[in-house]
């Protein structure tokens, strides 16, 4: 079948897929989103975003009841658009592979809503991050079956993967830097090929391959981030002990080299959130289903794990040194932009240092209600960077955050304060005199100090 998408369906608005059916009706397409919760569905109609992500609820706002519907039916992802793309959860099993449990359910429905159709063809996507072979020892098997079609008679597989982050997601799918397309004959490549330049403000690297090198793409990808992550880490933590050395200034330095890059080369706190840490897992369990060596990506994952403990060291370190041992968190999130804390950094911290029986004043500009629901009152929650710096001895700042930034650097201690600086966002030559700051990755001389200005909080 040739000829170009004019109206697509995606299945699972979730986070990224939400945020997907949005960009493809920004870009014009008629575009129906199908999510198994009435909830999610019925606030997609009313153009009202379910959760955060930045930019999220204004595509919504411009685009649904017009270019962007909404339902829970998966039968009129058949009978009213031309390509259904599926992008639902997959979670990782015990041995760190992922479920298809989700795409499966989905895939079943819409077989079966197609082979009650009398449309003679269909395309289908799948844009979850799967195990390679899924498509062709699953999907494809599942449609077949449940629709009583044939693939390329009746209809096409691709896989399409996503490499958004949370956060970040709409200019991800916007403008991404690269495109896998992994196909089941050329003429479905190409369709997906003329979606993405449709969908694109930017002009991606687009790659046509087969299915399997797609799915391992996808895995390949996140792997070797998390690696690349972990190394300018190891630089950090060596820059620590060689007086005057600031990881900074190495990796912006080395980062220019084409052969390495400035991107996720950042020495700082362990790489966290939904995709990176299983995404990793699932390498290496793909290594050993192969029996196929996985030492570097184990290798990764021992030293995203030790970052933590580093980190923790680090903060009990400089507690020792403060009469007032009570700890701001500034930072709970894995990232900037999101309210999600799956394996943050910051969380993990948390729980080392309530492990010591300390007490931690948490804020984040979006993930407190999540942090609140995880540690309940175990934690003591704030409403603002600075009610958290007046209260402790000792501040860690763990995202990139020009609120928590512009409240440490402009606060006035009464007594001296620690700030532990992850990312190194501070200047130090504007903070106080009484404040001590400690950025990871570094081991600088002491630097020129401002006064407080004349006032209450001096």
């Amino acid at each position: 079948m040739t000829g170009t998408y004019q109206s697509v369906s995606v299945v699972g608005l979730g986070k990224l897929g939400l945020s997907l059916a949005g960009c493809l009706a920004e870009r014009g397409f008629d575009t129906l989103g199908i999510d198994i919760e009435e909830r999610v569905v019925n606030l997609v109609n009313q153009g009202r975003a379910p959760w955060f992500e930045p930019g999220l609820d204004d595509l919504l706002a411009r685009n649904a009841g017009k270019r962007l519907r909404a339902t829970t039916e998966h039968a009129r992802a058949i009978e009213e658009t031309d390509v259904t793309i599926v992008l639902v959860a997959t979670p990782s099993n015990l041995d760190g592979t992922f479920s298809n449990r989700f795409i499966e359910a989905a895939l079943r429905s819409l077989a079966e809503a197609f082979g009650r159709s009398g449309k003679p063809y269909h395309s289908f996507v799948i844009s979850s991050t799967v195990m390679p072979g899924s498509t062709g020892e699953s999907f494809i098997p599942i449609i077949e079956a449940h629709s009583g079609r044939k693939l390329h008679q009746h209809f096409s597989v691709c896989y399409d993967p996503d490499f958004v982050a949370l956060g970040n997601t709409i200019k991800g799918f916007l403008e991404p830097d690269l495109v896998l397309i992994g196909q089941t004959d050329p003429d479905a490549g190409a369709r997906m090929k003329e979606l993405h330049h449709r969908l694109c403000k930017n002009a991606p690297a687009i790659s046509c391959m087969s299915i399997v090198n797609a799915e391992l793409g996808k895995v390949c990808l996140n792997a070797y981030i998390t690696t690349k992550i972990s190394f300018a880490n190891s630089i950090a933590n060596l820059c620590e002990h060689i007086p005057g050395a600031d990881v900074d200034s190495i990796t912006r330095a080395i980062g220019a080299d084409r052969r390495i890059s400035p991107h996720y080369f950042q020495g700082g706190l362990s790489y966290g959130g939904t995709c990176f840490p299983r995404d990793t897992q699932a390498y290496t369990a793909l290594a050993r289903q192969y029996g196929v060596q996985a030492e570097l990506m184990n290798a990764t994952v021992k030293v995203n794990s030790l970052q933590d403990e580093h980190l923790a060291d680090i903060v009990l370190r400089e507690l020792a040194g403060v009469s007032n041992k009570t700890v701001a968190m500034l930072g709970l999130a894995f990232t900037s932009g999101t309210p999600v804390i799956t394996e943050s950094a910051a969380i993990k911290l948390i729980r080392a240092l309530l492990d010591q029986d300390l007490r931690i004043l948490a804020f984040d500009p979006l993930a407190t209600d999540n942090a609140r629901a995880h540690f309940g009152s175990a934690l003591e929650y704030v409403d603002s960077p600075a009610h958290g710096l007046m209260e402790s001895g000792l501040a860690v700042l763990t995202l990139r955050n020009s609120a928590i930034k512009d409240a440490v650097e402009t606060f006035c201690p009464k007594s001296t304060l620690t700030v532990i600086d992850a990312w190194r966002i501070l200047d130090p030559t504007r903070l106080h005199q009484r404040i001590r700051y400690v950025g990871i990755g570094q081991n600088t001389e002491s630097r020129p100090a401002k006064a407080c200005p004349t006032s209450s909080r001096s």
